[in-house]
Order: C-alpha cells, then sequence, then structure tokens
C-alpha cells in the first residue's frame, strides 16, 4: 500500500529529491507568526506519494535533505504505518502504537519544534477538535 504525505519544499536543503518522487498536488501558503519560520516567506507544501517498496530508501533520502540548519520534519503515512522524518533520524512507526508516537513527539519537541506542528497521533488530533 503506498504512503502519502506531505513535504515543505522550504525545508530542503536540497530540493532535487523532490524529482524523483510522485507529487499529487501543490499548495502555497504565506508564512505567520503562528509558522515560528521567519527566516522564509512561504511554505511550499508538495502533497506526495511513495510507493511502499521505495518508502525506508525515501524515508533515509529526506532524513538527509532536510535543512541543518532549521528543525523540520516531513512524513507520510498508510492505513497501517507512518514515517515521520527529522534530519539524519526518522520513526517507522505502526499506527496502532501510540507509544511510537510518543516518542517522535518528543523527540520533535526537543529539537524545538512547536508542540502544535508534532501532534501526528490521531488521538491528539481528536482531543483538539
Amino acid at each position: 500500500m503506498n504512503y502519502k504525505g506531505v513535504i515543505i519544499e522550504e525545508s530542503l536543503e536540497n530540493n532535487a529529491i523532490l524529482n524523483n518522487i510522485k507529487i499529487l498536488k501543490t499548495k502555497v501558503e504565506k508564512v505567520t507568526e503562528k509558522h515560528k519560520t521567519p527566516w522564509i516567506k512561504q511554505w511550499t507544501l508538495h502533497t506526495v506519494e511513495i510507493p511502499e517498496n521505495q518508502a525506508h530508501n525515501f524515508a533515509e533520502k529526506i532524513s538527509k535533505a532536510l535543512d541543518s540548519e532549521h528543525n523540520w520534519y516531513a512524513d507520510f503515512k498508510n492505513d497501517t504505518h507512518h514515517y515521520i522524518i527529522f534530519r539524519d533520524k526518522f520513526f517507522f512507526i505502526d499506527k496502532q502504537k501510540k507509544q511510537q508516537y510518543d516518542d517522535a513527539r518528543q523527540y520533535g519537541i526537543s529539537l524545538g519544534i512547536p508542540e502544535y506542528q508534532v501532534d501526528f497521533h490521531p488521538e491528539i488530533k481528536e482531543l483538539k477538535r
């Protein structure tokens, strides 16, 4: 089962990685104070699809392509698993295991990523509604 997710182009030091992946759609958002990325003016969000047999390799490539100066993450998921990718580290999560989500969330927060941006687990999102 293929994976889908969003990659913010401005989060990449080397955006050539986008040339080798299927982009389903692109949306540009003006950066606001809430984004906490004042060094850029916009986020270019690419919704991507990654074949299941390429997902692990692609996660490794993204982890090396993310900006080394600022802390970002990318993620993609299918019905059973979720890749959450940081610079030089990624988590391969069984979507039924809340503790695995908690570990990824804590790691993101430890890097200084705002808490509201690391609400990966479906239960966290439900609580915010």
